[in-house]
């Protein structure tokens, strides 16, 4: 095949970069992959030893927050795979904790879920665990209550939004995972879900090692939802 007719079906077969619109053969364009990377966390380990462990990939704001929405919100999700082999990537780099851990990703309520066609928090779950070899349990966690959305609310707001909202899942009221639980979440802000389903999990029994995060808010801003 002629290079000039190659060149013009490559860039036919090619989809648009999510953030820009240029055409790519990836998820993101080579540019806007470069100005994600930026929001890196250089230790992206150094929130571990708290309180609860939280391991985030990077921090929410710039082209990360604009890329996270547009998973969320625009039906993008193909953003899901590089995102969630970014975050496996860093936690395999950090070399934690070797030992078996089940991921359960943070649950939509059943109604929501079917408005968005999927879970942005399962797939990035899916991805983080097809590059670490842990294993992954979507119906670890049930969310059973619709509640408002956390972007807004204060820290004793977003606490109370969240009573009773998850249970255990059908998969941990059959089996009790032997090994603990890394929760997985797309955006960390002031701790009230990772709290909340802690306690859901705790209350049967059942360790929880920490939590994955892709984004984590930074201290002085509370802009997220999570």
């Amino acid at each position: 095949m002629l290079a000039p007719v190659r060149s013009f079906l490559n860039l036919f077969l090619q989809s648009a970069c999510p953030l820009c619109q240029r055409a790519t053969p990836t998820e993101f364009c080579a540019n806007c992959t470069r100005q994600l990377q930026q929001n890196k966390l250089p230790n992206p380990a150094q929130f571990w030893q708290e309180q609860p462990a939280v391991f985030a990939w990077g921090w929410y704001g710039g082209n990360v927050r604009q890329a996270i929405r547009q998973l969320k919100y625009d039906h993008q999700p193909q953003i899901a795979r590089p995102l969630g082999q970014w975050l496996a990537q860093s936690w395999l780099d950090a070399s934690l904790d070797r030992s078996p851990m089940i991921v359960v990703p943070i649950p939509m309520h059943g109604e929501k879920q079917k408005q968005r066609g999927y879970n942005q928090a399962a797939l990035i779950a899916q991805s983080f665990c097809h590059f670490t070899g842990h294993s992954m349990q979507v119906n670890g966690l049930e969310r059973v209550r619709s509640t408002e959305a956390q972007f807004g609310l204060s820290a004793a707001q977003r606490e109370h939004n969240l009573l009773q909202a998850f249970k255990i899942g059908k998969a941990f009221q059959k089996n009790k995972p032997h090994h603990p639980v890394l929760l997985l979440d797309d955006i960390y802000t002031t701790g009230a879900t990772i709290k909340a389903t802690t306690q859901v999990l705790h209350q049967q029994g059942i360790r929880v090692r920490g939590v994955a995060i892709l984004a984590k808010a930074r201290p002085w801003k509370d802009e997220a939802n999570s």
